[in-house]
């Protein structure tokens, strides 16, 4: 009988620590907005883009959506390039619902978006001014000086308090430059790659006639997981100029994938990515995992960290990754550790061992109204009220508030565990 109530409280457990999980899980931009065709045209972009792939993998955000007419007036005559500048300006990594925006503690604020966090906006130029104008209406425009409120609060769209909220504004957010170009086919690779530190992958790319094949696949799609100077010194990294002129140019096209894949999309990929060496199924490709932002690439043979991003315009996009990428098909495989011989007596432990509008002119927001990626201080429309940290307590940074739902989630995990520990 015992047994039996044991086994009941052990599934009762599982059960609700499925639950609790489950609070945690991320968000799919593209179905939500899939449901309101008033946005249809940018949620397209938001695919071709591969910007939806980064949203999704963010605990806490705003998307200030354009409808079709302004997303259409947006997009005419730029490239995809510019178009993803514009709408990673849009992407607010905050929580803002209709009451917060009404009710924002100083009247303005400035919050940080997703185009800060590519590392191409100088200054406060990838954040967006947010002010309360009052009689119901609220402002937004670029945080760049002398900037004017150019865009005004529509309505709320949807809801998923305190993780994603949708929001419709009147016009796009820009600054002199956004919409431009940053890269394209006719990019230097070779002077960027030296550039980013990688001047021995870009002689070799150079030297093979890799850089051809590179050039050839630009216009179409192409991203470069270039190696530092420092991971060819590194211990154990086979000597490249004793390859073969074949084998050095299926290590170089190894290290290229043929599309488009920013970091933010490899963070979404779970099965095995072929190369611009692969030549058949499981042939020269590579695994990927993501834990948080870090992004690991696996060969069969080693692992390597992107660690950053040098070019990201659609559709060239460069990384760099810790370690030379070396393919099982040149370098074997990893070894695998020797079987034991028989078992393993473990001796006795020691008595003394341990136990283990006409656009107003933006405000200048004062550093205390900076607004982080953190739960609002109000509720969110049509949900009752919570208790929530002060937003006069904000911060920039650039951590979700994602953690806050985590921490709640493993403090109910505690409650189980006691409950659980008290029964039996």
């Amino acid at each position: 009988m015992a047994a039996t109530t044991t086994s009941r409280l052990f599934f009762s457990f599982i059960f609700s620590l499925t639950i609790l999980i489950s609070t945690v899980h991320s968000h799919n931009i593209t179905d939500i907005l899939s449901k309101f065709p008033d946005y249809s045209i940018y949620n397209s972009y938001l695919t071709q883009t591969k910007l939806a792939d980064e949203i999704n993998t963010r605990e806490t955000l705003t998307c200030l959506v354009l409808n079709n007419a302004a997303m259409s007036s947006l997009a005419a005559k730029r490239s995809l390039s510019a178009i993803k500048n514009a709408l990673s300006l849009l992407t607010v990594l905050d929580y803002f619902d209709g009451q917060k925006l009404h009710d924002l503690s100083s009247g303005t604020v400035l919050s940080t978006t997703l185009y800060q966090t590519t590392g191409n906006a100088p200054g406060n130029l990838g954040f967006v001014n947010i002010t309360d104008l009052k009689g119901g209406k609220v402002g937004f425009g670029s945080a760049a000086p002398g900037s004017t409120l150019d865009s005004t609060y529509v309505k709320s769209v949807k809801q998923i308090p305190y993780n994603i909220s949708v929001v419709e504004i009147s016009a796009p957010i820009v600054f002199p430059g956004l919409l431009t170009d940053s890269a394209g086919p006719n990019l230097n690779l070779t002077a960027v790659l030296d550039k980013a530190g990688c001047k021995i992958f870009a002689s070799l790319v150079v030297r093979s006639g890799v850089l051809k094949s590179y050039q050839s696949a630009m216009s179409k799609g192409l991203t470069i997981l270039a190696p530092s100077d420092m991971a060819f010194a590194a211990k154990g990294v086979p000597d490249v100029g004793k390859l073969s002129s074949a084998d050095l140019v299926a290590l170089l096209q190894y290290h290229a994938l043929p599309g488009y894949v920013p970091k933010g999309a490899l963070k979404t990929t779970t099965a095995p990515i072929g190369t611009m060496a692969s030549s058949g199924a499981g042939k020269y490709d590579l695994s990927v995992s993501a834990t948080g932002d870090e992004v690991t690439l696996h060969t069969g043979v080693d692992s390597s960290r992107v660690s950053g991003t040098v070019v990201d315009s659609t559709p060239i996009c460069i990384l760099t990754v810790d370690n030379v990428l070396l393919p099982r098909e040149l370098f074997g495989t990893s070894p695998s550790p020797a079987p034991a011989l028989g078992p393993v007596v473990s001796p006795a432990p020691s008595p003394l061992s341990a136990s283990p509008s006409p656009s107003p002119v933006a405000k200048s927001p004062s550093p205390a109204a900076l607004s982080p990626p953190a739960p609002p201080a109000g509720s969110p429309d049509g949900s009752p009220s919570s208790d929530s940290p002060s937003e006069s307590a904000n911060v920039v940074t650039k951590s979700g508030a994602g953690g806050v739902r985590v921490s709640k989630a493993f403090g109910g995990l505690a409650v189980l565990l006691s409950l659980m520990s008290s029964l039996l």
